[in-house]
């Protein structure tokens, strides 16, 4: 033990300040990134019901969807304000009203409330499963970012063809690839949070509702393919 210059605080002589202050703002990331996720999320659920509700429009859907586009932008613009929380909400918000067709449509099949069930169950098991063995493990899994990124490429040209084409089995693949890609996106981006290579907790929480949305709606037409 040694005592300080001018007053008589003992300080461990091993002690690392810079190391542990470090540390407290991961925490403090990781603590922020988890609240503002949970409470998005929610948000997005309020608003999803609340589009199933007014019978949104498949067109209307996809107006919501690309201003949360263009809301995406203002996120990363405006992360480091306050305006950054308001703009978080908004885009989580009109992610959650362009998800109401899709929520109302497969509700109406026989077995549409298990379809959903068994999607969102799912989501919630693979998030926390990865999420719990990265915080647990604190590995770095910052080496699938090359593949990850062209994995995504992929998945994009995939969707934009797809459109143009009636083919049941590629929609099924494209599904199945995207849940793969969700999941490497979850260990990616919770490794990137705790090894300090994100520091912003609103582009981080941004981060992780995109995966979990992605995630939901792959696992949905996933279940809802094998049970069609």
């Amino acid at each position: 033990m040694q005592k300080g210059k001018n007053n008589d605080t003992f300080i461990p002589p091993n002690f690392d300040y810079a190391s542990d202050t470090k540390h407290i703002e991961i925490s403090n990331v990781l603590k922020n990134t988890y609240m503002l996720l949970a409470v998005t999320l929610l948000f997005s659920a309020c608003t999803a019901g609340f589009s199933m509700l007014i019978n949104l429009s498949h067109g209307m859907a996809l107006v919501c969807s690309l201003a949360a586009l263009v809301t995406l932008f203002v996120v990363h613009k405006t992360a480091n304000s306050a305006k950054g929380l308001i703009s978080v909400f908004v885009f989580t918000g009109l992610m959650g009203m362009s998800l109401g067709p899709m929520l109302s449509h497969y509700l109406s099949l026989a077995n549409g409330p298990s379809i959903v069930l068994q999607a969102l169950g799912g989501t919630a098991l693979v998030f926390f499963a990865l999420s719990g063995y990265v915080l647990t493990t604190k590995k770095d899994f910052s080496f699938l970012g090359g593949f990850l990124m062209v994995g995504l490429i992929v998945a994009v040209i995939a969707s934009i063809a797809l459109l143009f084409f009636n083919a049941p089995a590629m929609h099924l693949a494209l599904s199945a690839m995207i849940v793969l890609l969700m999941s490497g996106l979850i260990l990616f981006d919770t490794s990137r949070i705790i090894h300090g290579g994100e520091t912003n907790y609103i582009l981080a929480t941004v981060s992780l509702y995109l995966n979990i949305y992605n995630l939901f709606t792959a696992m949905l037409h996933l279940l809802g393919a094998s049970d069609d």
